[in-house]
């Protein structure tokens, strides 16, 4: 792997477009339980630093008691199964064909439960050969944490400083500044330009086919 070059993506918000089922899912739940409900878009201020956090959001000023019931709902809804309206959004495709060409290292890490980030990329991208795919681990500690990043790196044998870091939310810049990794900001996600800009992106990107411009600069 040495020397190979390497691109390690989020998942949500970045590779793929998940917000209207995550939004469909955690609304039934609220709806279930006579709580108020958001719109999509909404959501996309909500999701980013995991699951804990999303429902922490959705639910401001509620007793634990209640986000813990709605923690345990929206995991039931949800992990039932991969959802029709989640899909790799326009031009993912085909950025991944070029750096397949490329021969880049690819890998995944996703503040998504571990066992539904695999099952996302397996079921979406079988075809790419992602190596490193990495969700939320209890033992790992979730991004903007580095060590996820850094653990990929290490794997890989990859100096941090060489890799590209790829995401849409400011969470994600974080993880890249902290582990010392080049970041790309996507505009196509969940936040705008200024929160990835202010949080240290190295690069913005408007459509994943521009990814390949910044690579070769």
């Amino acid at each position: 792997m040495a020397g190979k070059k390497t691109i390690i993506f989020d998942l949500d918000g970045t590779l793929i477009d998940s917000i209207e089922d995550i939004a469909v899912c955690m609304n039934k739940v609220l709806e279930k339980l006579n709580l108020p409900i958001y719109e999509i878009k909404d959501y996309k201020y909500f999701v980013g630093s995991g699951v804990d956090v999303l429902v922490e959001n959705a639910l401001k000023g509620s007793s634990q008691e209640i986000k813990n019931e709605v923690l345990k709902g929206f995991k039931k809804e949800y992990d039932q199964k991969l959802h029709t309206n989640t899909k790799p959004y326009e031009g993912i495709y085909e950025l991944l064909d070029e750096l397949k060409k490329l021969n880049y290292n690819l890998a995944v890490l996703s503040n998504k439960p571990h066992d539904f980030t695999v099952a996302y990329v397996d079921y979406l991208f079988k075809d790419y050969g992602f190596i490193e795919v990495h969700g939320q681990k209890k033992e790992i500690p979730r991004k903007p944490d580095p060590i996820g990043a850094i653990n990929i790196a290490t794997a890989l044998n990859i100096p941090c400083e060489e890799i590209f870091f790829v995401g849409d939310t400011m969470v994600d810049m974080q993880t890249a500044k902290s582990a010392k990794m080049k970041a790309i900001g996507v505009l196509w996600g969940f936040r705008d330009e200024e929160e990835l800009l202010t949080n240290g992106a190295d690069f913005i990107v408007k459509h994943p086919l521009d990814i390949l411009k910044v690579i070769h600069s």
